[in-house]
Order: C-alpha cells, then sequence, then structure tokens
C-alpha cells in the first residue's frame, strides 16, 4: 500500500478507491490505443515493412494525441473528468515549449 499512498500524494488526492478508478482509466486507454493503432496503421497503409523511423513518426502524430483523447473519454466515462483535465494541461504544458518573459524597455 506505500505505492497507492506514494500516488496519492504525488497526483494530491485523498481516497485510495480514486487512485485505483485512475489506474484503470489508464489501463482502459493503453489497451484502447493498442487496438486503435492497428486499425489506424491498416487505414493509414503503414506496412510492418516500413522502417522503424518511419512508423515511429506516424505513430507520433496520430496515436499520441489519440491516446490524450482516450485518456480524457475514460476520464470522464469514470467520473475523474477534473483530474485528467489537469493531468493533460501538465502533460501538454511539459510538451509545448515555453514562452519568454521580455522585459520592454521605454
Amino acid at each position: 500500500m506505500e505505492i497507492i499512498e506514494k500516488l496519492k500524494k504525488r497526483w494530491g488526492i485523498e481516497s485510495t478507491l480514486q487512485v485505483i478508478i485512475i489506474l484503470i482509466v489508464f489501463s482502459c486507454t493503453g489497451f484502447t490505443t493498442l487496438y486503435a493503432r492497428k486499425i489506424v496503421f491498416h487505414l493509414l497503409g503503414v506496412p510492418p515493412e516500413w522502417p522503424f523511423w518511419a512508423r515511429a513518426l506516424v505513430w507520433t502524430f496520430t496515436i499520441l494525441p489519440l491516446y490524450q483523447v482516450f485518456l480524457y473519454i475514460y476520464g470522464v466515462i469514470f467520473g475523474q473528468r477534473e483530474f485528467f483535465t489537469l493531468f493533460l494541461k501538465r502533460t501538454f504544458g511539459r510538451m509545448l515549449p515555453k514562452k519568454k518573459k521580455t522585459s520592454k524597455n521605454l
């Protein structure tokens, strides 16, 4: 149960049940993404013979955003919309470049 306590502290939540629900959301999202990758790659005509770098590029621009969408949808279904809204904001905040603060000299 030490892991559950660490997750509660890291995520800023109180309930052990909420941690379990969040972990279920992550696992459902992962499984759905695995199946979606097969479908998306088939629809885009990406054969297994393509070089790894080409498949990785297609994965990055199609499946990675799709994972975020599935994560939010499952979060809403399982009643954790607020947690996953904040989670996705933090995730995108790390991916997007930070704006530099500029001071205007008059």
